[in-house]
């Protein structure tokens, strides 16, 4: 899958019969003190990032770290908003202090981590609502104008994340759109929100020169390439991995709605 004006990759082989893709190759950047690397799990809404990095941090041992979604961010500070009215310095507010919960995570794991999403998911996230509108949706008129105030603080909020992500990881793992959009009432996004997030990602990741391989398939296939491209012990099987990412990930969602339906009462 490449994408007009972007560095072309490279296909690296996998035991699963699928590729992982190469992006540019710049620094090796340093590894943790146990010489683990510093792994970010990048992709737009509904890509799996939480199912693959939970199943992948079963699986291998390396310790997973993220933040929290914007919509449980907003439960704390704004728990009269559902994300989609929030205005342009709210949604500021939340990746603000998204970004500073995951620095803060990522710094208590000195010997490497497997992060579940990336500073740059804030940068992204901002951007893509300054291009597609502050409440996006399939209907969106391109043409429209976004607001140079809002976008000019996200460019200058754009630039710290930037920089943490070149410092912070080593190499990312791309997981690609492949599946359907969750529809969960909590997700203000459209499909073209996430074709232009994906677009968005992996272009900064070559502006950036940060390495990053494109991995697809089922989840078990992604776990498979990634510990093939990275020679990462399997202390389980594939399937149980899966299982238990699963059974995380829907106990996570339950709670999720659960305090949405209360906020709502």
């Amino acid at each position: 899958m490449t994408t007009t004006g972007f560095t072309p990759t490279t296909a690296v082989p996998s035991r699963t019969g699928r590729t992982g893709r190469t992006g540019r190759t710049g620094r090796t950047g340093r590894t943790g003190r146990t010489g683990r690397k510093r792994l970010a799990v990048s992709g737009t809404y509904s890509t799996g990032k939480t199912t693959t990095t939970i199943a992948l941090s079963h699986l291998t041992g390396i310790p997973r770290t993220h933040a929290r979604t914007m919509r449980e961010i907003l439960a704390d500070v704004l728990p009269d908003k559902r994300l989609e009215e929030c205005t342009a310095s709210e949604l500021i507010q939340l990746g603000i202090r998204r970004f500073a919960e995951r620095a803060v995570h990522e710094s208590h794991l000195a010997d490497g981590f497997l992060s579940d999403g990336s500073s740059l998911h804030e940068w992204v996230y901002g951007k893509v609502r300054v291009r597609a509108g502050l409440h996006p949706t399939d209907g969106y008129e391109a043409g429209e104008a976004a607001p140079d105030f809002y976008e000019e603080v996200i460019d200058g909020m754009g630039a710290v994340l930037k920089d943490h992500a070149r410092r912070s990881y080593d190499v990312f793992i791309h997981l690609p759109v492949e599946f359907d959009l969750v529809a969960d009432g909590h997700r203000p996004v459209s499909e073209r929100f996430r074709e232009m997030s994906d677009e968005l990602l992996r272009g900064t990741l070559d502006e950036l020169r940060i390495p990053y391989h494109v991995v697809g398939g089922t989840v078990e296939q992604r776990l498979a390439t990634i510990v093939d491209i990275f020679g990462l012990p399997a202390l389980m099987s594939l399937q149980h991995a899966v299982e238990l990412a699963r059974s995380e990930t829907a106990a996570g969602y339950r709670l999720v709605s659960t305090a949405a339906a209360r906020r709502s009462v």
